[in-house]
């Protein structure tokens, strides 16, 4: 029985239907199948659905990060580690060329001390030139040092505005922006209506690069939305053609770009999220913010 079900198996598929027809298959129960039928109702069905508008509005977001500009403070086991590794890469490294520097000089001062030293050989072999020695540039050095005063890691201490980019350096921030939604003007991540043409990817690049006296660059990552969050309008306003709205969110990181503080934007991080966002909203937004 294999050979047999191997030749049909390798015949085409218009022949198997052809050769079902003549057989007497046709006069009993079984309903004939038309494959021209099949694809004209798949086709007037498809037809009345594009018709039909969505009673969805949607819209595109955008979840903005400012990624951490510099490290943040260690903790005491992470300060205790970075002991150890430094400890067992000093035990393990060479001299470098000013310890080398610091040697020779001890050397030097070894056979200035020799009653054999001759002073003459040793201006020789320097050329006569005044010598400065390791020591010295330590001490250059440390006088520098004093006058150095480093930037601080907190620009928080003086009172850093939540609308600048500057703030928190060490932490991951989330851009929100103030919009107003019906009656109520909330906080949400920048987000745009979706417009017949244009992928919702682009609605969301539309969203960020509307708002008002800022300028952001932002690296997209991907096509495909990350999140979606979808609410119903109040029953006063909510109608049969409009049920209410499906929010789909796109991930970006902030290569560039600066805004006016006077505009309602919020740099925020992700532990400050809850004061600013409604519980449902958070709840969608919160599953892929990540705390770098």
């Amino acid at each position: 029985m294999a050979a047999p079900c191997s030749r049909m198996a390798n015949r085409p598929l218009w022949r198997f239907i052809t050769n079902v027809r003549r057989t007497g298959l046709k006069h009993t129960g079984v309903r004939q199948i038309s494959l021209s039928s099949a694809c004209r109702a798949a086709t007037q069905t498809r037809s009345k659905t594009e018709g039909v508008p969505s009673p969805w509005k949607l819209y595109g977001a955008v979840c903005l990060q400012r990624l951490p500009v510099i490290s943040q403070e260690r903790n005491p086991i992470e300060d205790q580690f970075a002991e150890l590794m430094h400890q067992m890469e000093l035990e393990r490294s060479l001299l470098s060329d000013h310890e080398q520097r610091l040697l020779e000089d001890s050397e030097r001062m070894t056979r200035k001390q020799a009653d054999n030293y001759d002073s003459d050989e040793e201006e020789a072999d320097y050329g006569g030139q005044e010598t400065i020695t390791a020591q010295d540039q330590e001490d250059t050095w440390e006088q520098k040092l004093k006058h150095f005063q480093p930037a601080l890691r907190d620009r928080d201490v003086g009172g850093t505005p939540l609308g600048s980019v500057e703030r928190c350096l060490g932490d991951s921030l989330v851009l929100l922006v103030q919009q107003t939604v019906g009656k109520e003007t909330i906080w949400l991540l920048p987000q745009a209506q979706w417009e017949a043409g244009e992928t919702l990817r682009q609605t969301a690049e539309r969203g960020l690069s509307s708002l008002p006296e800022a300028d952001f660059k932002a690296t997209f990552l991907g096509n495909t939305p990350c999140g979606v969050y979808r609410y119903t309008f109040p029953k006063e306003v909510r109608t049969e053609r409009c049920v209410g709205a499906k929010v789909f969110f796109f991930k970006a990181f902030l290569s560039a770009g600066s805004a006016s503080q006077k505009e309602p934007f919020l740099w925020v991080k992700k532990t400050e999220l809850q004061r600013y966002l409604k519980p449902p909203y958070l709840e969608k937004v919160d599953r892929f913010i990540l705390n770098l």
